[in-house]
């Protein structure tokens, strides 16, 4: 019997390429999207990342996707 891997969802290493702040914010667009979020509210969360600094940006980015996608640095 073939064991399968257990899915481990999104994993982003924000200690390399994927953790630009412009490449996570196109993560918010395209994930947004597939988890069915309106576009203002897309629009809401990005507006709410650029208000602040970069951890700022992080906190947000894991408050509303940190339950499929795991932040690694």
């Amino acid at each position: 019997m073939i064991k399968k891997k257990p899915s481990r969802g999104i994993e982003i290493d924000l200690t390399g390429p994927d953790g630009n702040a412009f490449v996570l914010m196109g993560y918010v667009k395209r994930l947004g999207s597939q988890l069915d979020f309106t576009p203002e509210y897309v629009q809401d969360i990005l507006k709410e990342m650029r208000s602040g600094d970069y951890e700022n940006l992080i906190s947000v980015f894991d408050r509303e996707f940190g339950s499929v996608v795991t932040l690694y640095r």
